[in-house]
């Protein structure tokens, strides 16, 4: 028994690691080295998100703003701004502490900026969605084209407590140099 400690004692003294230590370390960098896994779609080299199947035609539409997943998505020819908002797994919501609120006083802006390279012009086309009324069939009929920007932001009508949350410091402010002048002027 008193071998094996003073043995121990040496070990550690001269520097020697268990080997299960050295182990340990191993699978811990190895686990922590290995790649993430993208979710439904497939990540591809330069950040692109792969859409389509490897042989079909393809477009590339960089999708901005707020939506889940924003970025540059390689995608089938014909997708339209309703299936590439599904792509990039809609909208993100608006979510506070105490609530969740209410979509229905939400509407979605989205623009599509495409550039022709022949003429030289920009091109530009609006759709709104709001949540009380029914889809807009223009944003199921509207097909991408290859190199389009497509814009995505959420509006909604402010409340009382976004009100108050603008107010309520000013007012703290302004009250709290009167109380401050009140007790210097005393």
């Amino acid at each position: 028994m008193q071998s094996t400690q003073k043995t121990k004692r040496y070990q550690r003294k001269n520097g020697y690691v268990p080997m299960k230590q050295i182990i340990t370390l191993i699978l811990f960098f190895i686990l922590f080295s290995l790649p993430q896994t993208v979710d439904a779609q497939s990540r591809v080299t330069g950040g692109l998100i792969r859409i389509a199947g490897p042989v079909a035609m393809v477009d590339t539409v960089s999708v901005w703003g707020e939506v889940r997943n924003a970025g540059r998505y390689l995608m089938p020819r014909g997708t339209t701004v309703a299936q590439m908002l599904s792509y990039a797994n809609g909208p993100i919501s608006y979510r506070t502490r105490e609530t969740i609120l209410d979509w229905s006083d939400i509407r979605i802006e989205v623009t599509i900026s495409s550039y022709n390279v022949e003429t030289g012009e920009s091109d530009r086309q609006f759709f709104t969605f709001i949540y009380k009324e029914e889809f807009p069939i223009e944003m199921r009929q509207t097909h991408l084209r290859n190199d389009d920007i497509m814009t995505v932001e959420i509006k909604r009508k402010p409340v009382l407590r976004d009100y108050i949350s603008v107010i309520a410091p000013s007012l703290s402010l302004v009250f709290s140099f009167w109380a401050l002048y009140d007790r210097i002027n005393r």
